[in-house]
């Protein structure tokens, strides 16, 4: 994990191009695939004919080539070909559906698409803009001619030297967890930024079970690998009940999650051998404290959360061991900062007493910053209300909510569409949420406000995923909540739905959106207080939840009906 040695003299590289013209000759393996290897020769030398396939493609409108497939090794070849001749790659969710993944496609001027035949049914009847002829289906069984006739001879694709560092090159889509995916600008030269991560090494290799159409997986393993010429084990969709062997048999020493993946690895059975395994590090932005630490006792590997965004406009760099579950500290030359949304006044420094409780944490939670020179974050695609709203006043708006203590460490205190307001107080979800965590035989816990159906302020309720064979004891709970003496009087949920699984975006973030907008409207079990006050927890009864309906009716006005 040394910083990136070149040869003295020789030119730093620009743009992705750049980074695949020093593998040209490499022999490395590059990429490991269901008993499959390419090596980086081997892989730059298919991105040429990649590069030649798209080429004609490119007209007077945006030279775009969305990507719909699972992680394959045909994306990384055409995320290759694309850096060679000019090309932007679009990164499709595969899991979006109807008019949504019809709107993905038009909102980012696709000329044309690259898919397989298990994908191809989902653009049936959709008004995407692309037709036919521009879709190329990559286990279509005419391909391969198809193919040699257009690239025989090719090199690097006819753009190949008019790609310069400014130029565009990927646009990503966030996960649409705070409204509309927005499409994300990438630029070669942030790629190339992306690619100095230290974090592997050319020995390592690295487990790529993460969706290339992320940035999580982009950012942490490819770039970095195609930089030091490491090798990527990939794999075509995650799966936790072979993540363990998968990392076993392919000499996995290093890997990059995010959102509940560590949660989905750690409910699989234990075994005895878990902690035989080569890996040395993992990457777990998003992942609860709680999470990590458990990963680390079973199978032996560190997890390092951090924080950073499909934006890429705040990066923070790993907390210190004595600060689990925290987001990070600022990189040394960085200006971020916690200020009040409104007034851009830095907030205070969180004060913490012995026993963990923040004690102002009104004045301490504000929006998370960044009020150095916002030139990281390139802009959307085609929204400039978006943003506008991220620039301004020339800072980089994150929209996370978040504290910093004295020491520097920033903590995460959930989004800016999360405060609750209840009782005149506003309070943040993610300071809840760390303590619901530990409740015995909870396995996932998300935090939102409901309406309150008396007047115009907030209740809280959770909802909470139970590990496999641990039901929700609610008196149980009622007496863990009584024994928080860091949980706020006004935040101990009013309302407590018990689901199976937690919803989760494609990106496997938690989708608080469903979950907000149902409210108790739902079958899932509920168990609620009649008043805030009460001690316990009772069942909440299809004629509580109708007279809640209709209070909320009295009192709120027309709301989103929720549930089914």
């Amino acid at each position: 994990m040394s910083p990136i040695d070149r040869p003295e003299g020789e030119a730093a590289p620009e743009t992705v191009a750049d980074l695949l013209a020093a593998r040209a000759d490499d022999d490395h393996p590059a990429v490991l695939f269901e008993g499959h290897q390419w090596s980086w020769r081997e892989l730059v030398a298919e991105a040429g004919q990649r590069a030649a396939l798209l080429e004609p493609l490119r007209g007077s409108g945006p030279f775009h080539v969305g990507v719909m497939l699972e992680n394959v090794p045909e994306y990384l070849f055409t995320l290759a070909g694309a850096a060679l001749c000019g090309a932007v790659v679009v990164g499709i969710n595969t899991t979006r559906r109807g008019a949504d993944l019809a709107r993905d496609i038009r909102h980012t001027d696709c000329c044309a698409i690259v898919t397989d035949r298990s994908h191809l049914p989902l653009l049936d009847g959709l008004d995407t803009g692309v037709g036919r002829e521009a879709t190329f289906v990559v286990d279509d069984p005419d391909r391969d001619t198809r193919t040699t006739e257009r690239t025989a001879g090719a090199g690097g694709g006819a753009g190949a030297s008019a790609v310069a560092a400014g130029n565009l090159y990927l646009l990503l889509f966030t996960s649409g967890s705070s409204g509309a995916p927005k499409a994300v600008r990438m630029t070669h030269a942030r790629a190339v930024r992306a690619s100095e991560s230290p974090i592997c090494s050319r020995e390592d290799t690295a487990y790529c079970a993460m969706p290339l159409f992320h940035g999580n997986a982009l950012n942490a393993i490819v770039l970095p690998a195609m930089r030091r010429g490491a090798t990527i084990a990939l794999k075509r969709r995650f799966s936790a009940s072979e993540f363990i062997d998968d990392v076993r048999d392919l000499g996995c020493t290093y890997t990059s999650t995010i959102g509940r993946v560590l949660t989905y690895i750690l409910a699989t059975p234990e075994r005895p051998d878990d902690g035989d395994n080569p890996l040395h590090l993992v990457l777990g932005p998003e992942s609860s404290a709680a999470d990590m630490e458990r990963f680390r006792q079973r199978f032996g590997a560190p997890v390092f959360s951090g924080y950073g965004s499909s934006e890429n406009a705040i990066v923070l760099l790993p907390p210190p061991p004595n600060a689990p579950g925290a987001l990070g500290v600022a990189p040394v030359g960085e200006d971020i900062a916690v200020v009040d949304s409104t007034t851009g006044v830095e907030c205070p420094p969180a004060r913490i007493d012995d026993a963990g409780v923040l004690l102002n944490a009104q004045d301490a939670i504000g929006e998370l910053v960044n009020r150095s020179p916002a030139d990281r974050f390139e802009g959307y695609w085609n929204n400039d209300e978006a943003e506008e709203q991220r620039r301004r006043g020339g800072w980089y708006w994150s929209a996370d909510l978040a504290y910093r203590d004295e020491g520097g460490v920033f903590w995460f205190a959930g989004r800016t569409a999360d405060w609750i307001r209840v009782d005149g107080e506003n309070f943040a979800t993610a300071p809840i949420e760390r303590v619901l965590a530990r409740f015995e035989g909870v396995s996932g816990v998300c935090v939102y406000g409901v309406p309150d159906e008396r007047n115009a302020e907030d209740q809280v309720m959770a909802t909470l995923e139970m590990h496999e064979h641990a039901p929700f004891d609610p008196g149980a709970f009622a007496e863990f909540l009584g024994g928080q003496s860091d949980l706020g009087t006004k935040w101990v949920p009013r309302f407590v739905r018990v689901v199976e699984k937690i919803p989760v975006t494609g990106n496997d973030k938690v989708a608080r959106a469903p979950l907000r907008s149902s409210r108790w409207n739902c079958d899932d079990p509920i168990w609620w207080k009649s008043d805030r006050r009460q001690s316990g927890y009772a069942p909440l009864t299809g004629a509580e939840k109708s007279a809640l309906n209709e209070s909320l009716a009295t009192n709120r006005g027309p709301l989103d009906p929720g549930g089914p």
